[in-house]
């Protein structure tokens, strides 16, 4: 069968908006009010029951999120911090803008996150926190983790990919009481094109991720903006930082989030129509778990089959530049950590699993605004590709 390549490309994933975000933002516009301020915390409320957190702090990025919450457990020169290698740079970067070590954990090959045994072999005394991420949106064993963890080891769990899913348990990430990072990124299942945010049940933390996030001000500038009797006089104790949200970027946020049970199905339609299509076609498997989680999907994650990769001719990355050829925006998520020179310097480790998932992992688009016959038309130029 001769394909017809398609005019447009397919991008791996897109944000989808519509008038009613067009139509906050311009609101927010005219109120006189953009930066953060009511917008923000109305946000930072329903996210919190949306997610089942007790305290939500909005910030400018994850990576943001995930250097607050280490520094707000303590978190500092000479400690070491546990994260996969199959990850975004933030989760290792958080720890060393604090003088911290990022220690390389091996991942399970069915979920592609990392496991409480890795994570057991990998611990020191000089252990501070652990990061596990919920990659491509499918939950990581956040409590066979925490069941291993000695006294004053700390988990903060990278949900970048994960606004949306569930554990095993049926609860919401967040809900657990750790502290959990948000990414509000572009092509996240809820974008504000930039944006973050930090969960936790501690209000302890919750605070000390509210005041650093904004210099450490004792009243930001909404406070002193709607309060003529608030003023500041120089009262800062502790070195803070600039990585607050905006009005701007919630108002963006409280209809994506309005909207994510349909955004949600949307992508979980669009999953189905990949697995139904590829999964007994022997040339990609896919993401599993134990106990049925459900899965965000922010990711359409599969593993190529080494064997029709061979019998084609075709390497990972060639099939990936030939599929881009066909107007279609594969990509790889990700690269392992601990092979690049920067960390491979800090830890040098072999990761057998992750170094095998890596060399045949593949991300093939998926976003609320595809449509099945976008999902058809990829399958159709990988089943042709890897026939």
């Amino acid at each position: 069968m001769t394909l017809e390549k398609r005019s447009e490309y397919l991008a791996f994933g897109r944000p989808d908006f519509t008038e009613q975000e067009i139509d906050a933002v311009v609101a927010v516009m005219r109120s006189g009010w953009i930066g953060q301020g009511n917008e923000t915390a109305a946000f930072e409320s329903e996210l919190a029951q949306a997610t089942g957190a007790e305290h939500v702090l909005s910030v400018n990025s994850c990576t943001s999120a995930l250097f607050l919450s280490l520094l707000a457990l303590g978190v500092g020169e000479g400690d070491e911090v546990i994260v996969p290698s199959l990850t975004w740079c933030s989760t290792a970067n958080a720890a060393l803008y604090l003088g911290a070590r990022p220690v390389f954990a091996d991942i399970d090959p069915n979920t592609f996150c990392i496991t409480p045994e890795s994570v057991a072999a990998r611990l020191t005394e000089r252990t501070k926190a652990v990061i596990p991420v919920h990659m491509g949106g499918l939950a990581a064993d956040i409590d066979g983790i925490a069941a291993i963890l000695p006294e004053g080891v700390s988990i903060i769990e990278d949900a970048a990919h994960a606004i949306g899913t569930t554990d095993a348990n049926g609860r919401p990430i967040g809900a657990s009481g750790n502290l959990v990072c948000y990414s509000f990124y572009a092509n996240k299942n809820i974008s504000t094109a930039e944006g973050g945010a930090v969960a936790t049940a501690d209000k302890e933390l919750a605070d000390k991720v509210r005041s650093l996030r904004l210099h450490a001000l004792p009243a930001d500038a909404w406070r002193r903006f709607i309060n003529p009797n608030v003023t500041f006089n120089g009262g800062i104790e502790q070195l803070g930082y600039k990585m607050n949200y905006t009005d701007l970027q919630a108002a963006i946020g409280r209809v994506q989030l309005a909207r994510l049970p349909e955004m949600q199905a949307r992508r979980l339609d669009i999953a189905r129509r990949y697995i139904s299509r590829l999964s007994n076609q022997g040339i990609v498997s896919f993401q599993e778990a134990a106990g049925q989680p459900e899965h965000a999907h922010h990711l359409m994650l599969v593993r190529l089959s080494k064997e029709r990769l061979e019998a084609a001719g075709l390497t990972r990355d060639a099939l990936l530049m030939k599929l881009r050829d066909a107007n279609i925006g594969a990509s790889l998520h990700y690269h392992p950590l601990h092979k690049m020179p920067l960390y491979e310097a800090i830890d040098p480790i072999d990761l057998p699993e992750t170094e095998e998932l890596t060399r045949h992992i593949l991300t093939l688009p998926i976003s609320a605004s595809m449509t099945t016959a976008d999902a058809d038309y990829v399958c159709d130029w990988l089943l042709d590709m890897l026939r």
